[in-house]
């Protein structure tokens, strides 16, 4: 046998997500450089790892007990790596953040410093839907989460970090005008949705509910990547966060619509279940963010001001 521990990484978080596509963009690896990794981990086995059934990749039974190996090896390296920079004065230990999709647009900005000045501290960071990451707080299972509306199901500490801004967008293919339209605008839009659960659509749908908005519902679409995609290929309009769409706003490949009652605002907020007691780890990147916060918008998010 001669896998490595970043077939084994890999391995471990494709049996996790169930997607070779999702494992990808968790470990920010592109999906051939995962496939090829799987494929040579496989190698090593005579028997199957996993099965593709259709398009959907299946672990083996055997698959599933070699990602529990894999997890426990990986801990007892994470536990040697943190014993070995103990032993220097360094900090150690994992940090572990659940980040809802847009939030993949701030959150890395509030991180780096922190991981570059720690490199004994290992960042477990997942990105998923909203459910999934309040789920996370409610069963204790990371530090912290990167939310733009706060769950109401139980109760929570919050920091708060960086204004978020939604703005109703579409592409270049119709030039509209510099003045604010009124609401009724959106019935001659159709609008693409995020998937339920999504923040993004929450926002959306409580802005068109408390104004009484008429609006032809187009499609539905599971990531802010994909409904950016959708409207650029001129599919419809939505009401996206401005955070991910800057790129495009300067490319000209997108445009801001100004309609009466937007942006809607929110904030984006570190949160974490009240009275958890959190590790060494947690405190000192919870001190680093409320030192350092201000100093971070100012750097990397001071063109959101441009955006009224």
């Amino acid at each position: 046998m001669n896998y490595t521990l970043s077939q084994l990484k890999i391995f471990l978080k494709i049996s996790e997500k169930g997607s070779i596509t999702k494992a990808a963009e968790e470990l920010h690896l592109t999906q051939p450089a995962v496939s090829n990794q799987l494929r040579n981990l496989q190698d090593q086995f005579d028997i199957p790892l996993t099965e593709l059934v259709g398009r959907k990749i299946y672990i083996t039974d055997f698959g599933r007990e070699i990602a529990q190996s894999a997890e426990r090896i990986l801990n007892e390296v994470s536990v040697i790596n943190s014993r070995t920079h103990a032993f220097k004065g360094q900090l150690t230990g994992r940090l572990k953040i659940s980040v809802v999709s847009t939030g993949k647009y701030v959150m890395p900005f509030f991180l780096s410093s922190f991981m570059k000045q720690h490199i004994g501290v290992e960042l477990q960071m997942d990105v998923t839907n909203k459910e999934y990451v309040i789920g996370s707080i409610e069963e204790n299972s990371v530090d912290y989460a990167l939310v733009s509306i706060l769950p109401t199901a139980f109760n929570v500490e919050k920091l708060d970090l960086l204004e978020n801004k939604l703005y109703l967008v579409g592409n270049q293919s119709h030039k509209f005008k510099s003045h604010a339209y009124s609401k009724k605008v959106f019935k001659d839009l159709p609008l693409i949705y995020r998937e339920p659960g999504s923040g993004t659509r929450q926002a959306m749908e409580n802005f068109i509910q408390k104004h009484n908005v008429s609006v032809v519902k187009k499609m539905e679409l599971t990531s802010n990547e994909a409904v950016k995609q959708a409207i650029l290929a001129g599919l419809g309009f939505s009401i996206m966060p401005l955070i991910g769409i800057r790129k495009e706003l300067q490319s000209g490949e997108l445009q801001i619509i100004p309609v009466q009652g937007l942006p809607i605002k929110t904030k984006w907020r570190l949160i974490w279940a009240k009275g958890k007691n959190h590790s060494p780890v947690a405190n000192a990147f919870m001190n680093y963010i409320k030192h350092e916060k201000d100093i971070i918008i100012r750097d990397y998010f001071n063109w959101c001001d441009d955006y009224t």
